[in-house]
C-alpha cells in the first residue's frame, strides 16, 4: 500500500480501500478532530473529478453557516481557489467545473428544494443532525448511474434513525462505513488531545472522544460534587471582573435568577433568588419579577442580563425600565448542558453555599432514560437551566 506523508495511517487505510471502488453510501464517523472531515473532503474531490461535468452535485449540513464553516472554507483550501469557488447567497459552488449546490438542512423548504433534483453525488456534513425525511428524500434523488453520497458524523443515541435505519443495516445495504477516533490523528499535539479529552465529560466524553453511539443515562451532571464545587467565600477582587444575572423565567413554574461574578480563571453564582408560583399559590407579575431582579443586583455593576428567549413579556418589561442591558440566551440544551459538564469539570463553575436551590437541582437534574433522543427530564430544571444560559451565552468564551 502506497502511504501518503500528509495523511494519517487511517486516512491512508481509507484511500487505499476507495481504490477498490466506493460504495453507493460512504459513512465516516466517530470522535470529534480525527481527521473524518478532512478526508472526507479529500475523497469527495478524488472521486467527483472523474464524474460527467453536466451532472448535478450537493452539499448539505445542517446550517448553510455550518457547512461553511466546517467544509467549503476547508475544501476551497485543499482544492484551491481556481479548482473551487462558492456563494452562500447563492447557493452555488463549482469544484473542478461541476456545479455543486449547497443546502442547509435547516433552511425553509429544504426538503422540497432538493424533491425535483436528479444527482450524480451528495456529500453531508454531521448526518445526525439532519431530519430522517431530509436524508431519506436526498437517497432518492441520488438516481444517477454510479450515485454515491459522502457523509461524515459524530455517534448520538444508539436509537437514532440513522444508527438503526442504515448503519445497523449496512450490511443489508450497499454501506460503507469507518470509524476514526481523535488518537488515530497523529499530526495533532498530543497536549491538545490531553486536554481535548478532559473538556468532555459523561456521554459526551463516550460519544465524542470514544466513538460511542451510547444513551444518555443517570445525573445530568454527575461531576458535581458539593465539597468541591459549592464554595462559602467569593474570589476577592482581581481588577478585571465582570457581573452578569441569568434568567430562566416562570410564572406558575419557578423563575430562576442567579448573580454571577466571571472573571479569567472561574465563574462563581455568588447569590440567586428562586421563586415558584406554583409552589407558593401566588403568581408574580413581571413587574413583581422585576424588583426581585434589582434586589438580587443591587450593589454590583451588571454587564448583561442572560434570559430565556421565549420570556417575551419579561424581556419587554426590562428593557421599557431601561436599566439594564438584556440579550437572549442561547438556547441549544445539549451543546449548553456540555459546556456546562466542561466547567464544572475543571472547577471554573463554582457555587456559593447560599445558592441552596441550585446545588439541591445539580443533584437531581437527570436525563430522561425512556426517551428515544436525548433529552432531560422536565423537573428539577430551572436553576440548571438559567446557568446553561450563562454558561453556554458568556462563560465559554473567557473560560474555555
Amino acid at each position: 500500500m502506497r502511504k501518503y506523508k500528509n495523511l494519517t495511517d487511517k486516512q491512508n487505510e481509507l484511500m487505499e480501500i476507495a481504490k477498490g471502488g466506493l460504495r453507493r453510501i460512504n459513512i465516516l464517523h466517530g470522535s470529534v478532530r480525527s481527521g473524518k472531515t478532512w478526508i472526507s473532503l479529500v475523497l469527495w474531490c478524488v472521486w467527483i473529478r472523474n464524474m460527467p461535468k453536466d451532472a448535478a452535485y450537493l452539499m448539505t449540513a445542517k446550517t448553510l453557516t455550518t457547512l461553511k464553516r466546517n467544509c467549503l472554507d476547508l475544501l476551497e483550501t485543499l482544492a484551491g481557489k481556481n479548482n473551487f469557488s462558492y456563494s452562500i447567497s447563492k447557493k452555488e459552488g463549482t469544484l473542478y467545473g461541476r456545479k455543486i449546490y449547497l443546502e442547509g438542512v435547516n433552511d425553509a423548504g429544504a426538503e422540497s428544494k432538493i424533491r425535483g433534483m436528479t444527482l450524480q453525488g451528495a456529500y453531508c456534513d454531521e448526518i445526525t443532525l439532519f431530519t430522517e425525511e431530509f436524508f431519506s428524500m436526498l437517497l432518492s434523488r441520488l438516481s444517477e448511474k454510479g450515485a454515491k453520497l459522502f457523509g461524515t458524523t459524530n455517534p448520538d443515541n444508539p436509537n437514532h434513525w440513522f444508527k438503526v435505519k442504515y448503519i445497523d443495516r449496512r450490511e443489508e445495504l450497499d454501506f460503507f462505513l469507518m470509524e476514526f477516533l481523535i488518537d488515530d490523528n497523529t499530526f495533532l499535539d498530543p497536549a491538545y488531545v490531553e486536554e481535548l479529552k478532559k473538556e468532555y465529560t459523561g456521554v459526551f466524553y463516550k460519544r465524542f472522544i470514544l466513538g460511542e453511539w451510547c444513551s444518555a443515562e443517570g445525573l445530568v451532571y454527575p461531576m458535581f460534587d458539593k465539597a468541591l464545587h459549592a464554595i462559602t467565600e467569593i474570589p476577592k477582587s482581581c481588577g478585571n471582573e465582570e457581573y452578569y444575572i441569568s434568567i430562566d423565567y416562570g410564572t406558575l413554574n419557578p423563575c430562576s435568577m442567579g448573580l454571577w461574578r466571571l472573571d479569567d480563571k472561574s465563574a462563581v453564582r455568588i447569590k440567586e433568588s428562586y421563586y415558584s408560583g406554583k409552589a407558593q399559590k401566588m403568581l408574580l407579575t413581571d413587574e413583581e419579577y422585576y424588583e426581585r431582579l434589582k434586589n438580587l443586583a443591587e450593589g454590583f455593576p451588571i454587564k448583561c442580563v442572560i434570559i430565556d428567549p421565549s420570556a417575551a413579556s419579561f424581556i419587554a418589561t426590562i428593557r421599557r425600565h431601561g436599566e439594564f442591558s438584556v440579550r437572549k440566551a442561547d438556547n441549544s440544551v445539549l451543546d449548553g448542558i456540555r459546556v456546562t459538564g466542561t466547567l464544572l469539570q475543571s472547577g471554573k463553575l463554582l457555587i456559593h453555599e447560599s445558592c441552596e436551590d441550585s446545588i439541591r437541582e445539580f443533584g437531581s437534574y437527570s436525563w430522561d432514560g425512556e426517551s428515544q433522543e436525548d433529552k432531560v427530564l422536565k423537573e428539577f430544571d430551572h436553576a440548571m437551566d438559567d446557568i446553561r444560559y450563562f454558561c453556554f451565552t458568556v462563560a465559554k468564551k473567557r473560560l474555555l
